[in-house]
Parts: structure tokens; C-alpha cells; sequence
């Protein structure tokens, strides 16, 4: 599980952030522990945890001057494979333009208001269900709908208007 909320937590708040916050995280769990009601499954009472946590983080000022000077480097775990046609590796040419898509689209989510960063992370990026994210935020399935449909449109208008199409494509 530890490796997992690592994950989550640096897709929201940056690889700088995650492991303080992660090791913030499972302090909370073990001190919380005994209070379990077992009225969810443990996975998702820890990553509500984890989204309560990251989201305090993200509204703190100095989270938001540094996360506009740092950027992620996700985009390394997909080179060398080219995930379309299962073929050979992609080219240098072609590994930097993946790359550069890759960050603009991380730049993107990053900017988000975090409603919308943590939908989108936790159902994209951490391939949960709407019934699963809407239990981590405690949150209605119908608020966890509207905010994946706003989060999303929001992405697609400003990869339309920042990106070139043909390089995000």
C-alpha cells in the first residue's frame, strides 16, 4: 500500500512533497488505526487519508510558489517503450516529444483546482472507480460525475488552446 499512496501522493503534490507527506500519511493511519469502523474498505479509508492530507498541502502558499517552479519528471517511466504499436523503442526525436506532451499535460492537471486535480488523479492516473473516489473524498457518486466532466473539459480546453493539437494526439 505504501508504494501506491507514494504514487497517488506525487501525482498530486510533486515528488519534493510526497515522501514528508506519505510518511505524514501513515502516522495519521497508525495513530487512526484503532478507530477503523471497517464501514470502508482500508485501502480507501488510507487514501482518503492521503487526499486530506495532500489537499491541505496544496493550499498552503509555499506549496503553490514552489510547484510553479518545479515541474515532475513522470514522463521518464515511458521511455523506451512505445505503448501503440508494442514495436521498437521510440527515437531520441520522439522520446522528447512524448516527453514534452507529458509535461504539458502534468502541467495542466497541476494547475487545476484541487476538486478537479484529485478526481482526475485518483480515476486516470490511479484507474479507481467513481464508486471508490467517491468514498475516498466522501463525497456523493454524482459530485464525483461532475467533477470528473468539468475537471476533464477544463483539461481538453487548455490543451486545445496551449498545445499544438497534432503534438498531444
Amino acid at each position: 500500500m505504501r508504494p501506491k499512496v507514494h504514487g497517488y501522493l506525487t501525482r498530486l503534490v510533486g515528488e519534493l512533497e510526497a515522501e514528508d507527506l506519505r510518511q505524514e500519511v501513515f502516522v495519521k493511519v497508525s495513530q487512526a488505526l484503532p478507530t477503523f469502523r471497517g464501514e470502508s474498505q482500508l485501502s480507501t479509508w488510507i487514501y482518503h487519508i492521503a487526499t486530506n492530507a495532500a489537499i491541505d498541502k496544496m493550499r498552503t502558499p509555499s506549496f503553490r510558489q514552489e510547484a510553479r517552479r518545479c515541474s515532475l519528471n513522470d514522463a521518464d517511466e515511458m521511455e523506451g517503450k512505445d505503448l501503440l504499436t508494442i514495436a521498437e523503442a521510440p527515437s531520441l526525436e520522439q522520446r522528447v516529444m512524448r516527453k514534452e506532451r507529458y509535461q504539458c499535460f502534468r502541467n495542466f492537471v497541476e494547475n487545476l483546482p484541487a476538486n478537479y486535480r484529485t478526481v482526475i488523479v485518483l480515476s486516470e492516473l490511479e484507474e479507481l472507480s467513481n464508486n471508490e473516489i467517491a468514498d475516498i473524498l466522501g463525497v456523493s457518486l454524482d459530485a464525483v460525475k461532475i467533477r470528473l466532466h468539468r475537471g476533464r473539459a477544463m483539461l481538453l480546453e487548455e490543451l486545445e488552446s496551449h498545445c499544438k493539437r497534432e503534438d498531444w494526439l
